[in-house]
């Protein structure tokens, strides 16, 4: 069963990805798209799923925020890229602000994968040191 739900996790990670960089590039392109309905509700399912297989991960593995430092790092990560995400893709601030964001979220993004692959709340920095 853990190794499913890990399967549902790693695919949710990617599908939440994927759609966010077509929403960041509808963005840039000023889509109406970035304002569908389905563009609105799909990422929620889709980030209540990694959610939900996160905690179910965690549980079983008896792993736990702010016990072990690499997983409370990746909630720290978590909680940077949504409001760097929120920027990012709501309408209301400059395009430069709104750019600067996407790109940081990105940033952000890839240092919570890093830390899930490191075990580690250096990320990416202890693959190298």
């Amino acid at each position: 069963m853990y190794l499913a739900i890990k399967h549902l996790h790693i695919t949710c990670v990617a599908l939440s990805l994927a759609g966010f960089l077509l929403r960041g590039l509808w963005m840039c392109a000023d889509s109406p798209l970035l304002y569908a309905s389905l563009t609105r509700r799909l990422p929620h399912i889709v980030d209540a799923l990694l959610l939900g297989s996160a905690i179910a991960l965690a549980v079983m593995s008896g792993q736990a925020p702010f016990v072990q430092a690499w997983l409370t790092a990746k909630v720290a990560g978590l909680l940077v890229y949504i409001v760097l995400g929120a920027l990012a893709l709501r309408p209301g601030r400059p395009k430069p602000v709104r750019l600067g964001a996407f790109g940081a979220a990105l940033v952000s993004f890839s240092y919570i994968v890093s830390v899930a692959l490191t075990k580690n709340p250096a990320g990416w920095l202890a693959m190298w040191g």
